[in-house]
C-alpha cells in the first residue's frame, strides 16, 4: 500500500513539475500559446495517469486488498513503466517542437511502446482485481453456509 501511495505522489510532483516546465520552457524559447506541442500535454498525462489512477488503486487496495492478488506486482511494474516510457517521449517530442529540432518517427513508436504498457497494465489491473472479488465471494459463500454440528446440539 505504501508503494501506491509514493508513486502517487511522485506522479503528482513529477506532474505540477512538468506543468511548470512547460510555461518556463516555451516561454524561454518564444513558442507561441496558440501553436500544440506535445510538452503541453505532459503535465494531464502525469496528473491523471499517474496521481488519479494510482490513487484510485489505493482505494481498491483499501477495500479489496488488490496487492494481494499474484498479477497485482505485474500490474504496477508493467503500467509504471508504460507512464514513465511515455511521458519521457512526450516530453523528448515537446520539447523538439518547442525548439524547431527535427523529430524523428521512432520516438512515436517509442511512445506508442507506452502506451501499450499502459494499456497492459489495466488489464492486468481489472485482472487481478477479478480474482480478489471471486476470493471475497468465495468467502461470503462459505460464510453463509451453516455448520451442521451447530444444529445437531441445538
Amino acid at each position: 500500500m505504501n508503494k501506491l501511495f509514493y508513486a502517487a505522489f511522485a506522479y503528482m510532483v513529477l506532474g505540477v513539475g512538468s506543468g511548470l516546465f512547460y510555461r518556463e520552457f516555451t516561454k524561454a524559447n518564444d513558442f507561441s500559446d496558440n501553436q500544440f506541442t506535445q510538452l503541453s500535454v505532459v503535465h494531464t498525462h502525469l496528473l491523471v495517469l499517474g496521481f488519479i489512477v494510482l490513487l484510485v488503486v489505493l482505494i481498491l487496495e483499501k477495500t479489496f486488498a488488490v496487492s494481494q492478488s499474484k498479477l497485482f506486482p505485474w500490474f504496477f511494474w508493467v503500467y509504471n513503466a508504460g507512464l514513465v516510457l511515455t511521458a519521457a517521449m512526450l516530453i523528448l517530442h515537446g520539447m523538439q517542437q518547442v525548439t524547431g529540432a527535427e523529430t524523428s518517427a521512432a520516438i512515436s513508436g517509442i511512445a506508442g511502446l507506452g502506451h501499450i504498457l499502459l494499456s497492459a497494465g489495466m488489464v492486468l489491473l481489472f485482472l487481478a482485481l477479478r480474482t480478489r472479488l471471486k476470493a471475497d465471494q468465495t468467502v461470503i459463500a462459505t460464510a453463509g453456509v451453516p455448520d451442521e454440528t451447530s444444529n445437531a446440539s441445538s
